[in-house]
């Protein structure tokens, strides 16, 4: 394995099991509603993070560095749609208490990553450190889409397995709700970072 392969899984690894708004809505989806049925959004994740960050990569990322303002509106855009998401979490009800709420699916999710900034500035950092003029192109996205895919499944899993433990302590609908703000409130704290950077 060379050393620009084991650099780029690090990273990926990384980037994936750090705190962000993926792995806290995947916490959040498992507390409420189990591993089984936060799978598909899990999926969604790996599946459309790596499908955007390698059209990123591919030259997408150039084109909005050509049209700066761009830049902004997607950061402003995913952060209203980030505080929407957690609002969302913080009055989702708890099982037993008018129902359980709707999972974010494999669409939704794959979607989700458009919108992103955690997503934008992985995108960026990637397209910077692992491309180079000296390669073929295709044959490195297609080693960028592989390892982020290979990767993702097995970071968000652990942070369902959290997520699922953390549902079976809180039996009681109130210690499950104050969870759910507790995850929101992490959701919005994650997007201080990407704001401040802007």
């Amino acid at each position: 394995m060379d050393g620009a392969l084991v650099s780029l899984f690090g990273f990926s690894v990384a980037m994936y099991i750090t705190p962000g708004p993926n792995n806290v809505m995947v916490a959040a989806s498992a507390a409420n509603h189990g591993v089984r049925a936060t799978v598909p959004h899990m999926f969604g994740i790996a599946v459309g993070f790596s499908v955007m960050l390698t059209l990123v990569c591919a030259g997408l990322g150039s084109a909005l560095v050509n049209w700066p303002l761009l830049l902004p509106l997607f950061r402003w855009v995913g952060a209203a749609w980030l505080a929407f998401l957690a609002w969302r979490i913080a009055i989702a009800p708890a099982p037993g208490e008018g129902g359980r709420g709707r999972v974010l699916g494999f669409i939704g999710a794959a979607a989700f990553q458009w919108v992103n900034p955690k997503a934008w500035l992985i995108a960026a950092g990637a397209a910077g450190e692992y491309l180079s003029p000296n390669h073929p192109l295709l044959l490195q996205l297609a080693r960028i889409f592989t390892v982020f895919l290979a990767v993702g499944m097995p970071c968000l899993l652990v942070w369902a397995a959290l997520g699922s433990g953390a549902g079976r302590l809180l039996h009681s609908p109130v210690r499950l709700r104050a969870f759910n703000i507790a995850m929101a409130l992490l959701l919005v704290a994650s997007l201080v970072p990407v704001l401040i950077e802007g």
